[in-house]
C-alpha cells in the first residue's frame, strides 16, 4: 500500500513543484508560456514577505501533485478567501483521490482561518477537470469573464496612466 500524504510545500519541494507547473502548461497546450524558475518560486514561497502558498501531494515520498494559492479578498463578504492559481496531479496519479485531498486541504485552510471563499479558474475545454470540480460541489461562475493585462498592454497602460 503506497504512503500518500498531502502537506504544506517545503523549500526542498521547489524544484518538483516547478516541474509540475511546466507539466501543467504542457497539459494546457501552452508550454511556451510557462517561464517559472526554481529561483522565482522559492522567492515567492519563502522570501521575506511571501504572498504565495502551496501544498503538495506525495506518494512514497515523491511529489506528484501540487496546489499553489494566494489570498484574495471579497469586499462583499468583508473577508479573505483563497484563490487557487494551479492545481495539478500527474496523469499516472489521477483518480487516486490526490486532487480531492489537495482541495480538501485548501478548504480546511479556509475554514480554520475564517476565509469565505475558495476560487479558481479552469479552461473551458478541460471537461475532465470541470466534471471533477462539479462533483465536489463547486459551482461554475458563468456570469463573470476573466480579463488580463500582460506584456505590452500592461506596460503601455502603466506608462500612460
Amino acid at each position: 500500500m503506497p504512503d500518500i500524504r498531502v502537506r504544506r510545500v517545503r523549500e526542498s519541494d521547489v524544484d518538483s513543484v516547478v516541474g509540475l507547473a511546466h507539466e501543467l502548461a504542457l497539459y494546457e497546450k501552452a508550454p511556451d508560456e510557462c517561464h517559472l524558475t526554481s529561483e522565482q518560486l522559492h522567492r515567492a514561497l519563502f522570501g521575506p514577505s511571501p504572498a504565495l502558498f502551496g501544498h503538495v501531494a506525495e506518494v512514497d515520498g515523491v511529489v506528484v501533485g501540487s496546489a499553489l494559492w494566494f489570498l484574495s479578498f471579497s469586499t462583499w463578504r468583508g473577508e479573505h478567501g483563497v484563490y487557487l492559481e494551479d492545481l495539478y496531479v500527474q496523469p499516472s496519479q489521477r483518480g487516486t483521490g490526490l486532487g480531492r485531498a489537495l482541495l480538501a486541504a485548501l478548504a480546511r485552510e479556509c475554514v480554520e482561518r475564517g476565509y469565505q471563499r475558495l476560487e479558481w479558474s479552469v479552461l473551458n475545454w478541460n471537461t475532465p477537470a470541470i466534471g471533477f470540480y462539479e462533483a465536489l460541489g463547486a459551482r461554475r461562475q458563468d456570469e463573470w469573464s476573466v480579463f488580463r493585462l500582460t506584456d505590452d498592454g500592461l506596460a503601455e497602460l502603466g506608462e500612460r496612466g
